[in-house]
């Protein structure tokens, strides 16, 4: 079948005869998202708030490696659901339970495209000589069509990015060390501090598990078949590759050039690079690089309203039209906060951040331990879409332990706006998101592993094939271009059909199990 370029399926099922792509594209995509302006900034931050280079940049593979692997477990999802990322939480909290992280969610999406707005502004302002504030009025609005357009070509701008942005980054890395010597620099910042190396690290995790609530938005159209494993490589490698590469160069810059690069971060970069064509092309690369990991929040933020709202309605598909609106609310809100938050970045960030992690990782957590130690990589996908079903409306225990691991965070959450009580007696450090980790994936497994009985015994798709040499059990099947409506019908873009009858499901039993 021939593929559009404009995509039009948005939180329903993927079926076989759309899947394409390799999982290479995860690297190619992770690493364009990563050599970017803002993941620099988020690097320096590591040692403007305190830290030295040289364990900095330890700190900074450690979280980067770590948040890293979490995240691309996430994405290993996307070819066996073909599902959005966040769709997957209905089997722990339930149908509509699942909005409470997926409002945070949405406020992360909102954060994350008003960041990279300030920085892009500042790029597409310089290139265009029209000012920061229409630099970030005219990056909003491309960012916008491209998200509409879909998969296809946010995948497509991906590719690009990871050979310009390298490119550009393998330049200006030879252009910082020409200037500084650094030998010197890594003699005489080599002495540990154990905060410092957990802030570094926790900087770095929380950049990485912020991408864990859509990165399988990004692989769930790779065929069926593709090996778990290979996607969760090449994404882990993309993405640990990228991050690492930008914040060590952040690391040195801000180590060496102090004010002049926190006054003025896009231009002090573009100005290592030198001026006229060179600067212009650079930043050029700045928005580009921006605009890859602002189309990913911006797609991700409509993904996450629509996820939200049809556990409500009763949705399981979305037209064109209502999929322009739902990009639009997050252009504007993002360019809100944008506009609003632009003069204060760097300090607003840092915070951002930090609290960021505080929601996201009891969600990983409870999301990863549920599908690979509990349900064993099995949904049944027509049930995430039924309030009644087999995953119910609201999860109590999922719940509950989402809120408890929150609860146990805070006394060891260090901010510029709150502290801790337990911060002080370990030395300043902030160990909150590993114990957001830690404490959710335990007490979640306790409560859910008596669901290991109910779990289907693989994943139940309508219309897919049988894996894995096993026996599966009928599903109604809704046609293409369809999607399915309340149990017993089916709707697609013509109207009602007839009732459709779904025969009893019989037990599924994988061979060999």
């Amino acid at each position: 079948m021939a593929q559009t370029v404009v995509e039009r399926r948005s939180i329903d099922v993927v079926p076989d005869e759309e899947r394409h792509g390799t999982a290479f594209s995860q690297f190619t995509l992770w690493l364009g998202a990563n050599l970017q302006i803002t993941t620099v900034v988020t690097g320096a931050l590591a040692v403007v708030l305190g830290g030295d280079v040289v364990w900095s940049l330890a700190g900074l593979l450690a979280g980067n490696l770590l948040g890293g692997a979490v995240m691309a477990l996430h994405s290993a999802q996307g070819p066996r659901l073909g599902l959005p990322q966040m769709i997957s939480s209905r089997a722990q909290f339930g149908v509509r339970g699942a909005v409470v992280p997926l409002v945070l969610v949405v406020v992360m999406y909102i954060g994350f495209f008003a960041s990279g707005s300030v920085l892009a502004g500042q790029a597409v302002g310089k290139l265009t000589h029209l000012g920061p504030v229409p630099g970030i009025l005219l990056f909003a609005l491309v960012t916008a069509v491209v998200a509409t357009v879909g998969y296809r070509v946010v995948h497509a701008l991906g590719r690009v990015a990871s050979v310009v942005c390298a490119l550009s980054f393998l330049y200006l890395g030879g252009r910082l060390l020409d200037r500084i010597d650094l030998g010197d620099v890594v003699a005489h910042q080599h002495h540990f501090s154990l905060p410092m190396f957990l802030l570094a690290m926790s900087l770095s995790a929380s950049w990485q598990l912020a991408f864990g609530p859509y990165v399988a938005d990004y692989s769930r159209y790779l065929p069926r078949t593709t090996s778990a494993r290979a996607t969760f490589g090449w994404t882990l490698g993309g993405t640990v590759l990228g991050a690492q590469w930008s914040m060590a160069f952040g690391v040195l810059v801000a180590a060496t050039a102090g004010p002049a690069f926190l006054d003025d971060q896009v231009g002090y970069v573009v100005g290592l690079g030198g001026a006229g064509l060179v600067a212009s092309f650079l930043y050029f690369v700045v928005a580009l690089g921006k605009l890859t990991v602002n189309v990913l929040n911006t797609y991700g933020g409509f993904m996450s309203i629509v996820t939200g709202v049809s556990g409500f309605r009763g949705q399981r598909a979305l037209s064109q039209r209502g999929r322009t609106a739902y990009i639009a609310a997050v252009m504007v809100a993002g360019t809100a906060v944008a506009l609003a938050g632009r003069n204060s970045f760097l300090d607003s960030f840092a915070d951002f951040l930090l609290f960021l992690l505080t929601f996201f990782t009891p969600w990983s957590a409870i999301n990863l331990v549920d599908y690979y130690l509990i349900s064993k990589e099995r949904y049944d996908l027509p049930a995430l879409s039924d309030p009644d079903g087999r995953y119910g409306g609201w999860r109590l225990g999922a719940l509950v332990v989402y809120g408890i691991a929150l609860a146990a965070q805070f006394p060891f959450l260090s901010t510029s706006f709150y502290t801790g009580p337990l911060v002080d007696p370990l030395g300043g450090a902030d160990i909150s998101w590993i114990v957001g980790l830690v404490v959710p994936a335990v007490l979640y497994y306790f409560v859910g592993r008596h669901r290991r009985a109910t779990a289907p015994a693989l994943t139940e798709t309508p219309g897919a094939p049988v894996m894995s040499g096993a026996s599966v059990s009928p599903v109604s099947p809704v046609s293409h271009g369809a999607s399915a409506g309340p149990a017993g019908s089916r709707h697609d873009e013509r109207g009602p059909a007839a009732p459709v009858d779904r025969p009893a499901a019989a037990p599924l039993t994988p061979r060999g199990e």
